[in-house]
């Protein structure tokens, strides 16, 4: 696995030449290549031309106008810290009555490692719609990749899920995006993820 190392001034992915600086020493100590994906696309949103502006959220209101997913299939419930198209945070309460949990397992509901990627996605396709004023314009979002996939705790009802995600690649007018993604449970890691989508909106 690869990992980035704090070296004072920034980080180093260990057996790579790559090097990221990061002012202001802030010390985050060892992490995975994801997780220092996350941490610069926050150091930058917080120290770019438009950090006085206040950050965006979306309602499940705002969600439902921005992608068409619905019951059972619609897995985040708000969207918080919306950057841009920088990063945001989604928010998704796991709850007993979702319909997987009949068979996922009985006796032993566990969240589908499927629909937790699901759900990051859902949240990116959030993110982009609400900078870009997507609401109620119909957009499609296709996977194209997923990679990088890793599962570290299972997700079960009651508890509340947390997702964290960055742009790797995409701006506004292009249909591919790529972007990195980490969901914990109280502050414990569920998964992470890199993934590739393509944003389709109809012709107008």
């Amino acid at each position: 696995m690869r990992e980035w190392k704090w070296t004072g001034a920034g980080f180093e992915v260990l057996h790579t030449q790559v090097w990221v600086p990061l002012p202001n020493r802030e010390r985050v100590g060892s992490t995975t290549a994801i997780a220092a994906l996350i941490i610069l696309a926050k150091w930058r949103g917080k120290m770019g031309k438009d950090m006085t502006e206040a950050l965006k959220t979306a309602d499940i209101q705002m969600i439902q106008r921005i992608i068409p997913h619905r019951y059972p299939f619609l897995l985040v419930d708000r969207v918080i810290d919306i950057s841009g198209t920088s990063s945001a945070v989604g928010l998704k309460n796991v709850t007993m009555n979702e319909p997987h949990f009949q068979g996922h397992f009985p006796g032993k509901p566990i969240m589908p490692g499927v629909t937790i990627i699901e759900a990051m996605a859902q949240t990116a396709a959030v993110m982009v719609g609400v900078t870009l004023e997507m609401a109620d314009r119909e957009m499609l979002v296709y996977f194209m990749a997923i990679e990088k996939c890793k599962f570290r705790r299972m997700v079960v009802p009651g508890d509340v899920l947390r997702m964290e995600l960055v742009t790797v690649r995409g701006k506004p007018g292009a249909k591919v995006w790529k972007f990195a993604g980490r969901a914990t449970v109280e502050g414990e890691l569920a998964c992470e993820v890199e993934f590739t989508a393509m944003m389709d909106l109809p012709k107008e």
